[in-house]
């Protein structure tokens, strides 16, 4: 079933229809055409969610509850099942959309239970779609689109047509502010002291490199959706995302793209080495090319391309390294990219690539588990959402997935959001602190500006 639809700019005035539902979700392209993400999309009304907490996954349906101990990723594998081919223009006609939590890795790799879990959020959170509005901002044109798997579907469709065929009426919401003043989980010293561990590590041969993160929090109030507004003007990234779940609102402004499967062709784009912008054309000039000839980031770089292409060879054949150390530029910070390509070796499937790369190589460290139980040991807070993975996976086998860094957590009317960066041999500890801050500072900037006059 496929409608074209008028083109809007703004994705945001069409989600408005939908942004207060449970389980609505916008895959946001940030609205830069000539992005690897020029696609966004939206849709609402599962007919099946899958929760998982700890070993229990519950699939709830039409047909009722079901509670399961199988391997998430199996279960989510079969109800995509039968696959069924997309329109050949669009990358989304129906199937799973939603997040797949830093700490779903505990199903299969054997990590010690040390930091404290605040959040209570489920470990993976996916509904199973039937419809979807796609835009495409290259061709300035849209679809509803829908694979046709569930019944309700085709009664629907009228009036999803209508509804989507306007922007809808903005709502009154009440704007969101913190009720408090953020807080980091890492005092200075206490970041400096697990600095030096994770350098004991290093030179103990323990591994080569640890991502070390900090949490920042407060209480807030008020409508996330019209936070994420802001957030994606402010700083739109390529692969931003926005998720209503029954348990927590999920405002992703993340750079990095995680997985990407078309046709069996699989391609990762990890971000490593990272410098904050000037704002002056040539003084970012100079920071690009100094960021692009550190052999330090280089150095941190590679070691990520070489751990996700081992990680990809475990599913892939023709495991490449396409492209090494790009620089791209955001709205606060310039990053060093790299992309690996690969294509899935037959029988293999895009859950089983997610099984094998999860979590991504560029937020745990090198060697992957080591660094993770280093990260589990050292950081205050479980990591939940941050550092997961955010996308769909298409009935047709395709998926896309981002890397969930930039990205706010609101629950429980707490605000929290993280920033962290690659610890290696010849790191400096104030450097690196202060590199949080930067990949920080657009969620910091927002969240102070939106309640400075609040809190005095």
């Amino acid at each position: 079933m496929l409608t074209e639809l008028p083109y809007f700019a703004d994705s945001a005035r069409l989600f408005e229809s939908v942004a207060d539902e449970p389980w609505a979700v916008l895959l946001d392209s940030g609205r830069r055409p000539l992005s690897p993400s020029r696609y966004d999309i939206i849709t609402a009304q599962p007919h099946t969610t899958l929760v998982t907490r700890g070993t229990l996954t519950e699939i709830r349906s039409r047909n009722g509850v079901e509670l399961s101990r199988d391997d998430p990723l199996q279960l989510l594998g079969r109800h995509l099942q039968p696959a069924t081919p997309n329109e050949p223009e669009l990358p989304f006609c129906g199937g799973a959309l939603g997040y797949f939590g830093y700490d779903l890795a505990r199903h299969w790799h054997a990590l010690p239970v040390v930091a404290q879990d605040a959040e209570h959020l489920p470990e993976m959170a996916v509904g199973i779609y039937d419809w979807a509005v796609v835009v495409d901002h290259l061709e300035r044109r849209s679809w509803l689109a829908s694979a046709g798997r569930d019944a309700e579907t085709e009664r629907l469709w009228p009036a999803l047509i209508g509804c989507f065929s306007r922007p809808a009426v903005e709502r009154a919401r009440l704007p969101f502010r913190l009720t408090a003043p953020l807080a980091s989980n890492f005092t200075p010293s206490g970041y400096a002291a697990a600095f030096a561990r994770i350098h004991d590590y290093i030179r103990a041969g323990d591994c080569y490199q640890v991502n070390l993160a900090q949490r920042f929090a407060a209480p807030a109030q008020g409508d996330p959706w019209l936070l994420y507004q802001a957030l994606r003007v402010v700083n739109p990234a390529p692969f931003s995302a926005y998720l209503h779940t029954p348990d927590a609102h999920i405002l992703s402004a993340s750079p990095e793209s995680f997985l990407r499967v078309r046709a069996g062709q699989a391609e990762t784009r990890p971000i490593k080495g990272t410098r904050a912008r000037n704002g002056h054309p040539r003084l970012d000039a100079e920071i690009i090319e100094t960021l692009r000839q550190s052999e330090k980031d280089r150095a941190e770089n590679l070691m990520i391309v070489d751990l996700l292409r081992n990680d990809f060879a475990k599913n892939c054949d023709e495991v490449r390294v396409s492209k090494l150390f790009e620089v791209e530029s955001y709205a606060t910070v310039h990053h060093l990219v790299s992309t690996v390509t690969g294509r899935l070796k037959p029988g293999h499937s895009a859950l089983d690539l997610l099984r094998g790369c999860f979590p991504g190589g560029s937020i745990t460290g090198a060697p992957k588990l080591r660094a993770m139980q280093i990260i589990e040991e050292l950081e205050p807070h479980r990591r939940g959402i941050y550092c997961g993975a955010i996308g769909y996976l298409g009935y047709n086998g395709d998926m896309d997935l981002n890397i969930a860094i930039r990205t706010l957590v609101y629950s429980h009317q707490i605000a929290r959001f993280w920033a962290g960066g690659g610890i290696v041999a010849d790191s400096d500890p104030a450097g690196e602190y202060q590199e949080t801050f930067d990949k920080a500072a657009a969620l910091v900037n927002l969240l102070q500006r939106n309640t400075a006059s609040n809190l005095g």
